[in-house]
């Protein structure tokens, strides 16, 4: 009978002229009420039914469903939208990443920030979770992921910048010969550094908290990891700067500058860094 009076109300808010979602809304707040009269557990609030499923494409993707409870997915919802906001091009022009890139590289900035949260240096030496990318020495080219496979020369570059990815070079037999090498990664003392000169991501001012530290002459190609031949990329400039083709260059200042690709400056004049964006080649000149 409390069903069936329910029913009718919501069955004449639609007669009126209210519109379906508004429908759901009010269907919404009575079955929390009634929850709580009852003592029962709402379906969106209900955690138990919580499920999050992913499987490995044929293509080497990851394919990726959720659905998650309101209270996880309002927490979920807010980073991302957080993360996803816009960054003006270095030139002034709008973001080119559609919603979906957007959303999706806010959620590997979610995940790298949740790897740093989980590194503990007094326990471990890296972070719970991390990413293990192994090289034959002898061919380099068939790099590997642990779990998802095969990557390409361009991503191992890629990884390589990240102190959360674990690198192994092994031999014809999967026998490592070494773990990472010597000054692969950026000090501490040489992140503070960077982060001095930089401030942020120099190619959208993201906080320093959420970059990288890029190689502008790659390590697996015998670049130096010190200032010189560093700087701070946030995880999409990063992108950016190995596949969507800008260049970073370290100019006669020792400040790194960005050559924009042809399809965004068929001159590719160089940009300086977003911290000193106020300088001009004219000044410099």
């Amino acid at each position: 009978e409390q069903r069936r009076d329910h029913t009718r109300a919501l069955v004449a808010q639609a007669l009126s002229g209210m519109s379906p979602a508004e429908i759901g809304k009010h269907a919404h707040r009575l079955g929390n009420e009634l929850a709580d009269d009852t003592g029962g557990i709402p379906a969106a609030e209900d955690k138990a039914s919580n499920e999050l499923g992913y499987h490995k494409t044929s293509d080497g993707r990851l394919d990726v469903r959720a659905n998650l409870d309101a209270v996880a997915g309002e927490k979920l919802h807010s980073l991302v939208e957080t993360l996803s906001a816009p960054k003006p091009q270095p030139d002034g022009s709008h973001d080119p990443r559609p919603a979906e890139r957007k959303r999706a590289d806010a959620l590997e900035t979610i995940l790298e920030l949740a790897q740093k949260g989980l590194a503990d240096e007094t326990v471990s030496c890296k972070p719970t979770g991390g990413v293990l990318l192994t090289i034959p020495a002898d061919t380099p080219k068939l790099a590997a992921l642990e779990f998802m496979g095969s990557v390409t020369p361009a991503t191992a570059k890629t990884l390589g910048c990240d102190a959360g990815i674990t690198v192994v070079i092994v031999d014809g037999d999967e026998v490592p010969l070494n773990v990472g090498r010597e000054k692969r990664l950026f000090t501490p003392s040489q992140r503070k550094a960077l982060l001095l000169r930089d401030k942020c991501c120099i190619k959208c001012g993201a906080p320093a908290s959420r970059t990288q530290a890029h190689h502008l002459v790659s390590w697996v190609d015998g670049g130096a990891t010190d200032l010189d031949n560093g700087c701070l990329l946030c995880t999409s400039c990063h992108h950016d700067v190995h596949d969507a083709g800008w260049d970073v260059v370290m100019g006669f200042d020792r400040h790194p500058w960005l050559i924009p690709p042809a399809t965004v400056d068929p001159r590719r004049r160089p940009l300086p860094a977003y911290n000193r964006r106020t300088l001009r080649l004219d000044d410099a000149a």
